[in-house]
């Protein structure tokens, strides 16, 4: 099928006026003009956004470990924009994780029609700091164990794409190390210091977990993870654009301090997200929704009631150039789990998933593999 007359953003991070094919679910050719396209009027093009890190919607978690749940979960981020997704764990105990990863590879296999691709998993606990878990439960917290990783990772056929760790925890280094050989390893709920942060990237992590939350501040003495990780090329970092866990001064921030290049936009949703306000499960614990901010009981924000496509129009509105905003919400994910060549962009030979939206980036049309499912 031929498309034409559209504002395309391509693999150059830029918008160009023109045309694109799509063959057995492919881009074929991407800005040239053909005869018999269909029409798109003007309106840009962009990539399906990648979201790597969510824990669910529509009233379903991934940690469930619930198949149809999955599916359900899928269809909201599809008929949102978000046309692949890896889904991220809470602190559990294994067997729950297990579960989870078991019916995520399901649905990856599977893939249902009208569905965003579950690309992969983001193990988000249970190796994390007391002091600084957030909303995950503090029952289930481990040290790090490379052993016990492993055999998940290999139980879910290496469906794991991040995972996350405090490196000030014992044995974090040689955890880092070895399963950095397997996955990408994301620096996350630490109250670790500059020195061990450095030490960190250094064996292997390559990732930070939601930026600003859950880490120590930016102090002109103490400049923490953050800095350790702005002053390394290799490094990139997660942010919550919901306008709720980022405050827009410290997003503008964040995208000068690493660049565009290496933000990765995630919504970081919970099972609320889509849902009206009301009591919501979240890993053992109640969060209570109210005014699309979720809070535990003690009033600690426990996640994200927005999905990624929404995170994405937020740092437009909050000054980031449209170019940046959809680099950060749709390649750059895809290379934080290596599905760079796949996923992320629009590019000949990669899978045909887009989005036509306006010039306002309101959502009008979705497709996947070529196919319409919006």
């Amino acid at each position: 099928m031929n498309f034409g007359n559209a504002l395309i953003y391509t693999e150059d991070f830029k918008f160009v006026k023109g045309g694109f094919s799509v063959e057995n679910g492919r881009f074929t050719a991407v800005g040239e003009e053909k005869d018999g396209a269909v029409d798109l009027g003007g309106r840009r093009v962009i990539p399906g956004l990648v979201d790597v890190h969510t824990h669910g919607n529509s009233g379903v978690d991934f940690s469930d470990g619930d198949y149809e749940g999955n599916i359900k979960m899928a269809r909201y981020e599809a008929h949102n924009g978000v046309t692949s997704f890896a889904p991220a764990t809470l602190t559990l105990p294994y067997d729950v994780l297990e579960k989870a990863f078991a019916a995520g590879l399901r649905v990856k296999k599977e893939a249902p029609k009208g569905a965003a691709r579950l690309v992969g998993a983001n193990m988000e606990g249970p190796y994390f700091s007391e002091k600084k878990k957030g909303a995950q439960n503090a029952a289930y917290l481990k040290k790090p164990d490379f052993e016990g990783f492993k055999k998940l990772y290999d139980g879910s056929e290496g469906l794991i794409r991040i995972v996350d760790v405090a490196p000030e925890l014992e044995g974090a280094a040689d955890f880092i190390e070895r399963a950095s050989e397997l996955c990408t390893v994301s620096i996350a709920h630490t109250d670790c210091g500059y020195e061990e942060a450095v030490s960190a990237i250094g064996a292997g992590a390559t990732q930070l977990t939601h930026l600003f939350n859950a880490m120590p501040s930016i102090h002109h003495r103490r400049p923490g993870p953050i800095g350790a990780g702005s002053e390394n090329e290799k490094v990139r970092a997660e942010l919550i654009c919901d306008g709720l866990h980022v405050h827009p001064s410290s997003v503008r921030m964040a995208f000068k301090l690493f660049g565009a290049e290496r933000i990765v936009l995630v919504s970081d949703s919970l099972r609320c997200c889509g849902m009206p306000d009301g009591e919501y499960e979240i890993g053992g614990q109640m969060a209570f929704l109210s005014d699309c901010v979720a809070r535990l009981s003690d009033g600690t924000i426990a996640g994200s009631a927005s999905n990624l496509y929404m995170c994405m129009k937020k740092a437009i509105a909050f000054g980031i150039r449209a170019e940046d905003a959809v680099r950060a919400a749709a390649y750059n994910p895809a290379c934080a789990i290596h599905a760079e060549n796949e996923i992320g962009s629009i590019a000949v030979g990669k899978l045909a998933d887009f989005v036509v939206c306006d010039d306002g980036f309101e959502l009008e049309e979705v497709y996947i593999g070529g196919e319409r499912i919006r």
